[in-house]
């Protein structure tokens, strides 16, 4: 199930677009705020952000420029505000689609599907792993956390990648060691250990766990 966030401080229209969504099928968590907004998206993975500009504490410009610091993820402004220059600062600041109110939520659904579509079909050309809130980009190696860039060597990049593709797969730190370093590596096999610990320290999750006395495996996703 696809999950969206709202970010709409007006009550009657964010319950509006909440039960619509909820309706076709997606999941839907909303805030009332663009700093509300902001920590939910810190917290979880979204696969759309629809997002009000005229909001208290930060408007919705402000917020769009802060997710698109850290993430791709598609963003639908969704304002009063109807005139070329918000329109144009919108698309300036990384949004994917401006939609301007009054607005009809059968379109808006239809803009939905068309931005997740483009989505789906960029994350196929793509070679994209996933698991939970990891995202690996096996292309230009590059590993989000909760939408969030973290910086891998390339040796924790190949084991965190050979673990993913081969989940519930238990591996010996000689199997690691044979498949990412090639028997090239003659030194101690803790070596992978450390690599293990590092990862671990990145990513912030300990999703790889020690089997006692074999290796490490990550679990498959439920």
């Amino acid at each position: 199930m696809k999950k969206i966030l709202v970010i709409e401080d007006e009550k009657n229209i964010q319950n509006i677009i909440k039960e619509f969504l909820e309706s076709a099928k997606y999941e839907v968590n909303t805030a009332d705020d663009g700093l509300e907004g902001i920590n939910l998206i810190q917290n979880n993975n979204y696969d759309l952000i629809l997002l009000d500009i005229m909001m208290p504490k930060i408007d919705g410009f402000v917020v769009c420029e802060m997710i698109r610091k850290n993430s791709n993820v598609p963003i639908i402004i969704l304002t009063a505000l109807t005139d070329e220059e918000s329109q144009l600062k919108g698309f300036d600041k990384l949004a994917d689609d401006y939609i301007t109110k009054p607005f009809s939520m059968p379109v808006v659904l239809k803009h939905i599907e068309a931005i997740l579509r483009r989505t789906e079909n960029i994350n196929k050309k793509v070679d994209v792993l996933k698991y939970k809130n990891i995202s690996l980009n096996i292309e230009n190696y590059d590993v989000f956390v909760d939408n969030k860039k973290v910086a891998l060597t390339y040796r924790e990049f190949e084991i965190l990648k050979l673990l993913l593709e081969n989940q519930g797969k238990v591996f010996t730190r000689d199997n690691i060691l044979n498949s990412i370093w090639n028997y090239d590596y003659f030194g101690d096999d803790k070596i992978v250990n450390t690599h293990i610990k590092n990862i671990r320290k990145k990513l912030g999750y300990d999703y790889i766990e020690t089997v006692r006395g074999v290796g490490y495996r990550i679990d498959k996703e439920n």
